[in-house]
């Protein structure tokens, strides 16, 4: 009873702080910084419509929800990667230590690219004869660790970067996350997670800075003056998810598992992701999914995916890989793919 009191008591501070942070009378799209954080990690995710806070339990859980690596027992690493939109690149890569009552600890690197494009000016639209570069990157030391056979929860801190050119941005942030199984349902589980807790960003580098004339009216005034244009600062893209998880059908041979998540961002209209897998001897699995159901203008939302687990013959190791296809609307397709090695 303590601890389904615990697990209760963080749930409800969970939905208080998202009622109390975010105001919901406009989307404020577009007003963070590193939206790179928002793209979904890992094909078995992504097929499920992103409904993955209570299901996840392998190393995709340093992304979704830190709680869920506590349950690993085995050495466990991931890599994902995704086609983006508009030509862009996004992975990820991430490995769970286990150590042993002490709980697990987890480690992971996110990266977001671009190929270089061409300087263009108003006197030179079709280049300068100069190219520049644009990426993100994020590096996460992770902890999560058993409360009780039904209980867990988990930590990431953060350290993350935008790079534009000769400009720069960086920031701290702080990701925490609760799992929970009821005797509910089956067995159902509750997840709860918060992204994206930190300091905001400030581009500065060297492009900011110019010269400036003291006093233009005045001859022999020093036009050298150097100054620093001051940009703005904008806040991490901060998310509340929770979701509910249950097998509807389980047997040695089949398992049926749904889901449901429920978003909250401080950037964006509320939303909720539906998902459901379908694995057979834990060894194929076949995933579809909802993403961003009841969000205004939202772009697309359905996904499809497909797994297989198998032991490598000369190895006490499994590897898993999975696929994953997700609508975009109007903005096309996005294509993801995962390895995932536990040994």
């Amino acid at each position: 009873m303590r601890i389904g009191s615990v697990a209760r008591f963080i749930l409800i501070i969970f939905f208080t702080a998202a009622r109390m942070y975010f105001p919901q009378s406009v989307s404020k799209s577009g007003t963070t910084a590193a939206s790179f954080l928002e793209i979904p990690v890992g094909a078995n995710a992504v097929g499920m419509g992103g409904a993955y806070v209570s299901v996840v339990k392998d190393a995709s859980s340093l992304f979704w929800n830190p709680a869920g690596s506590a349950s690993i027992e085995n050495y466990e690493a991931i890599l994902a990667h995704t086609n983006w939109i508009a030509g862009t690149r996004f992975d990820f890569a991430g490995l769970v230590i286990p150590l042993g009552d002490l709980g697990n600890v987890g480690f992971s690197f996110t990266s977001f690219s671009m190929d270089d494009m061409k300087v263009r000016t108003v006197e030179k639209p079709d280049g300068t004869g100069e190219f520049f570069s644009a990426g993100d990157m994020a590096i996460g030391v992770s902890y999560a660790r058993t409360l009780s056979d039904r209980f867990s929860i988990g930590f990431t801190a953060k350290y993350i970067q935008q790079n534009v050119w000769h400009m720069s941005a960086q920031a701290f942030a702080l990701d925490a996350g609760t799992k929970f199984k009821t005797d509910l349902f089956g067995g159902m589980t509750i997840g709860a997670s918060m992204y994206n807790f930190g300091t905001p960003m400030r581009m500065t580098g060297r492009d900011t800075r110019y010269f400036i004339s003291v006093d233009p009216t005045k001859q022999g005034s020093n036009d050298k003056i150097p100054t620093n244009i001051e940009t703005d600062s904008w806040d991490l893209p901060l998310t509340f998810q929770i979701g509910v998880s249950t097998d509807a059908v389980r047997s040695d041979i089949y398992r049926l598992t749904i889901s449901a998540d429920a978003i909250h961002p401080n950037n964006e209209y509320e939303s909720m992701n539906f998902g459901i897998e379908a694995a057979f001897k834990e060894f194929l699995f076949l995933r579809g999914g909802y993403q961003n159901a009841f969000m205004k203008d939202a772009e697309g939302g359905l996904s499809f995916g497909v797994g297989v687990n198998s032991k490598l013959i000369l190895a006490n190791a499994f590897v898993k890989f999975d696929y994953a296809f997700r609508d975009f609307g109007r903005l096309q397709n996005v294509h993801t793919f995962s390895l995932g090695i536990s040994f």
